[in-house]
């Protein structure tokens, strides 16, 4: 079944409040989707350079001295925060894929989460409200989130299979339904070099925007084509480091709610994610129209 939200900030006085109120959003979700959870964060602070989201089911020792033998390794400045099962390694933008390599060789059973300029993914087995405490969301800055809570349908109930996904830079995506053609479009994106890791369907779709965008689409774009591409029924909300959008399959047969304001734009569900937002009694509320692409960017 599962729950989306997801929330675009235009007013830059309400970004320290954005993970309280994302956090806010997808407690209220948590009947959709008790399995786990997770949320990206877009953060906004103009001192970080580039940064790496990473998780272990064994943190105490894997988290342990790694900024010192990426640092050793690559030859870049290197410093970690630990929060939990994750840490944020933060790097230059230029050493990201460096990076990446020597997390892999040094601890080849941590898990890359996310990576780019200005995103963070957090996600875990259990409820929202849990997931969202362990890791402080609600004390997080930024200028846009989403957020999902899941109900295991075709996977097991695991980390890696929980949303958001993650397959580019400063690109997440999650999803609402099925795809039926995940299997042999995740065999033609492997084949043309994209990385995907888990079964889960909804990574192939997150891996599909992150191959078309490398190929010069715009999100938007990447969106329409969606439409012909994928099989199924499906609401992807998308994140990109500028940008945020959604789109409903032709049928549109899972639930979804959106709410602008001068200060911010809103996805859920349904609609009682979105009640406690501020000024939400004066918004423009609709539901997005079947194959239709909305996107907005800073």
């Amino acid at each position: 079944m599962c729950g989306i939200v997801g929330l675009f900030l235009k007013d830059k006085n309400l970004e320290p409040e954005l993970g309280m109120m994302l956090s806010d959003m997808l407690v209220t979700m948590t009947d959709r989707g008790p399995d786990s959870a997770g949320i990206a964060i877009y953060g906004n602070d103009e001192k970080s350079d580039g940064k790496i989201t990473i998780q272990s089911d064994n943190p105490d020792e894997n988290f342990k001295n790694l900024d010192k033998e990426i640092s050793a390794i690559t030859g870049s400045s290197v410093s970690l925060k630990i929060k939990s099962t994750h840490a944020v390694l933060n790097v230059e933008t230029s050493s990201i894929p460096a990076v990446r390599r020597a997390i892999k060789e040094v601890r080849p059973n941590v898990r890359i989460m996310s990576a780019g300029d200005t995103i963070e993914i957090y996600k875990e087995v259990g409820l929202p409200k849990d997931v969202a405490a362990r890791f402080d969301v609600s004390k997080m800055s930024g200028t846009h989130g989403i957020g999902h809570t899941r109900m295991a349908t075709e996977s097991a109930v695991t980390t890696m299979g929980a949303h958001p996904f993650s397959t580019g830079n400063d690109q997440c995506l999650v999803h609402n339904g099925s795809l039926s053609n995940h299997n042999s479009l995740r065999r033609k994106l492997r084949r043309e070099g994209v990385h995907i890791e888990t079964e889960n369907d909804t990574e192939v779709g997150a891996a599909y925007l992150t191959y078309k965008m490398q190929q010069g689409s715009t999100l938007g774009e990447a969106l329409e084509s969606s439409l012909d591409d994928l099989d199924g029924f499906f609401t992807f909300l998308v994140g990109t480091k500028d940008g945020f959008g959604v789109v409903r399959d032709p049928i549109a047969c899972k639930p979804a709610v959106m709410a602008e304001t001068d200060q911010y734009v809103a996805f859920g569900s349904e609609y009682r994610a979105l009640v406690n937002l501020p000024g939400i009694e004066e918004a423009r509320v609709w539901e997005p129209e079947p194959a239709t692409v909305y996107f907005w960017t800073h």
